[in-house]
């Protein structure tokens, strides 16, 4: 190999044969589980294959945290996710140099992390949706492919193994997850399940996938012959290894009755082309092969795999050129700014009548209510590491206006339960006076609502026995809603601030608001950067990458996976808010729409558009191009996201943007799953929103129109 040249999984596949031969059969079955023994003979130390890094390094001690995978997404920046991402692995090599000098080879301390999640969060409730980057196929494997990039890298070496999850067709409920069937067409398969797996696959080389915890039509996902052998190495020749999710092998005959012994679970399993067990099941693996359940070569196939990996993390040379990553670089100045700059781009403001930006030399008090006011867990999301230090809002917005301001603040409720003093079993509510005399002695009053991971996520994981981490709608938990309604009848002016991972809806109160930003879980550094949009540092430049429905009652069921009725690309009625919308602090115009002339054997189709910045603030916008099909019987009832580019322009400016849409964006799925070229005709809209109704009132902009037709 040249000396910078990428190992590929040929080369690292070829040497991984020559050591894997020189191993016992149970050297190769005991390498299968997650936790793999040291092969002292052949100086291969222990290794812990599960790690996470979901929005930074996750469960490892001190690293920088980012803003939630859905924050991320609402920054439309593929771009700057990509930097983001090698940020993570930067800090991941730093912490796996100084562990593994300390043979300190324990959990969370390894190369190979089991992210991004490019599942679709196709309904509100479902719990680990905050883990997902939305709603959208186009826009979930376009992030998903800069984040795979950013964390590999483009070295000799593999800089961190990612890998995408949960494959596929996984979105809820959480409490059914160990036996569900997921019941999908081919058609849902392929347009909506499918298309951020393939891209992560094909286009950034993503060195790992893991299977889903649920069967897909009737396939448990870890054993699944179609999902693994057919599509993943067959259609797509992944080269990769594949992993179970955490213990989902064992619901192979615990619940999902498909297998009756774990030995037949881990052949299922092994056959099917499932490398690695997270669990247990594989510990069986060597009675599994004495109950001729599996061969040898079926061990061999899938120890080379992993070895394969570890050669391309160059864990085996001592050369490799990430070894001397230092340990300072983690958690460091440069990269908590770059925390901070993501949770700016990723707030999402949904209302403003005029209060925001605040001038604080023209005001003398501010109340801050709620329970996500003062709250650090509310900045992690789920899957998090350590901030060596957190900015709550209550803190973010002290530290904004000093001692000028007189700040007020009231808890004001418990997040979802009915008092916060155990003790005040006779008086729920106990914190709402004060909350009401905090308002009354305020000129404005910031009011932090919504979630925490602790009520939303991941089933054993948050503490919600109700919904095992799902919500059931929805409302406000708890107290809340008693509690914003009985501020607002003060008379103040409210600005509400959205701790959440997910759509919430304010029961009808949201006219009756000042302004509402949606922060999601918005970082360590979310509370400055809260504070930061307030009072006019800089602007709000998020936008939705789900939809906010007005209530569940018009969605499916949760557990009927067919798209219809679901997200903008299928939903029927209008949206609270709309996917790809959020406001900033100026008003831009859109004009001279051009679309490039298509030839024959076309490919990419480019368009243009001037966008100008007419109001009287600096800001960054994010400019959609939206395709409708005109002619095809399996075109998607709406229109569908398939290009998009965030702008930044000072007050005054104007910039010509290119776009290039893509040869599939213009493609269908039919019945049985085959992408085709149906149609000459298409619509474009190209604006600031999706060209629907309900944008163009919230936003006051109506994207530009241009018919397309292909030769």
């Amino acid at each position: 190999m040249e000396n910078n040249q990428q190992i590929t999984h040929e080369y690292a596949l070829e040497k991984a044969k020559e050591l894997v031969a020189k191993m016992t059969l149970q050297e190769k079955a005991e390498q299968l589980t997650y936790k793999a023994p040291a092969i002292k003979h052949l100086n291969i130390p222990r290794y812990n294959w599960w790690n996470e890094g979901l929005h930074g390094v996750a469960r490892a001690g001190t690293a920088t945290v980012f803003p939630q995978a859905i924050g991320l997404a609402a920054m439309f920046d593929d771009e700057f996710l990509g930097e983001i991402a090698k940020i993570i692995a930067t800090e991941g090599r730093a912490k796996y140099n100084q562990s593994s000098k300390k043979e300190d080879r324990d959990i969370y301390k390894g190369l190979t992390y089991w992210s991004p999640n490019v599942n679709i969060f196709r309904d509100p409730r479902w719990g680990r949706g905050h883990e997902t980057y939305g709603e959208d196929p186009y826009l979930t494997s376009r992030l998903g492919v800069a984040f795979v990039k950013g964390l590999q890298g483009d070295g000799k070496y593999l800089k961190i193994a990612a890998c995408a999850k949960h494959f596929a067709v996984h979105s809820g409920p959480e409490g059914l997850r160990h036996e569900f069937n997921a019941v999908v067409s081919k058609r849902d398969l392929y347009e909506t399940y499918l298309p951020a797996f393939e891209a992560c696959v094909k286009e950034a080389d993503v060195e790992a996938v893991m299977g889903a915890y649920n069967r897909t039509n009737d396939e448990p996902c870890c054993g699944s012959e179609l999902l693994l052998k057919d599509i993943l190495r067959g259609k797509w020749q992944f080269k990769g290894h594949v992993v179970s999710d955490c213990w989902a092998i064992a619901d192979f005959h615990l619940y999902h009755g498909v297998t009756s012994t774990a030995t037949e679970s881990a052949a299922l399993a092994i056959k099917n082309g499932c490398d690695l067990n997270c669990g247990n099941i594989y510990l069986q693996m060597l009675l599994a092969y004495k109950e001729e359940l599996v061969t040898e070569e079926d061990i061999t196939r899938a120890a080379e795999r992993l070895m394969a990996t570890r050669i391309r993390l160059g864990m085996f040379d001592e050369e490799c050129e990430y070894n001397q990553i230092p340990y300072e670089v983690n958690d460091c100045k440069e990269h908590n700014e770059v925390s901070l700059k993501a949770s700016r781009k990723s707030i999402v403001m949904l209302r403003n009548n005029g209060l925001l930006p605040l001038d604080k030399s023209k005001i003398k008090s501010i109340g801050i209510i709620g329970p996500n006011s003062d709250s650090e867990l509310m900045l992690k999301g789920n899957y998090f590491g350590t901030a060596s230090r957190y900015i709550t809002i209550l803190e973010g917005i002290h530290e904004v206006v000093g001692e000028e301001v007189r700040i007020f603040y009231s808890e004001g409720c418990h997040l979802y339960k009915d008092s916060i003093s155990d003790l005040a079993l006779h008086n729920v509510n106990d914190r709402l006076g004060e909350a009401i005399v905090v308002a009354e002695h305020s000129d404005v009053v910031v009011m932090c609502l919504g979630l925490d991971s602790s009520i939303e996520g991941e089933q054993g994981d948050a503490g919600n026995s109700d919904g095992a981490g799902d919500k059931l709608n929805l409302n406000l938990p708890g107290k809340q809603q008693e509690l914003l309604e009985k501020v607002i009848a003060t008379g103040k002016p409210v600005i509400v601030v959205l701790g959440a991972g997910s759509a919430l809806t304010l029961q009808g109160q949201e006219e009756k608001c000042a302004a509402i930003l949606n922060v999601w879980y918005p970082g360590s550094h979310g509370g400055r950067a809260v504070a930061d949009l307030i009072f006019g540092k800089c602007s709000p430049s998020g936008k939705l990458p789900v939809t906010f429905y007005k209530t569940t009652e018009e969605l499916p069921e949760f557990t009927d996976y067919s798209m219809k009725g679901r997200t903008y690309r299928y939903m029927k009625g209008e949206s609270l808010y709309p996917f790809g919308y959020g406001l900033t602090y100026s008003n831009v115009e859109i004009s001279d729409l051009s679309v490039l002339d298509i030839n024959k054997e076309f490919g990419d189709v480019e368009v243009s558009i001037k966008i100008s910045n007419i109001g009287n603030f600096d800001i960054e916008e994010v400019l959609q191009c939206y395709i409708k099909d005109l002619e095809s019987k399996y075109a998607i009832d709406n229109y569908s996201l398939s290009a998009f580019k965030r702008v930044a322009l000072n007050k005054g400016e104007s910039k010509i943007v290119k776009m290039t849409i893509n040869k599939k964006a213009f493609e269908v799925v039919n019945d049985e799953g085959e992408r085709i070229l149906d149609s000459k005709k298409f619509k474009l809209f190209v604006g600031i929103s999706q060209p629907d109704s309900r944008s163009v009132q919230l936003t006051g902009i109506t994207p530009l129109k241009a018919d397309i037709e292909l030769p």
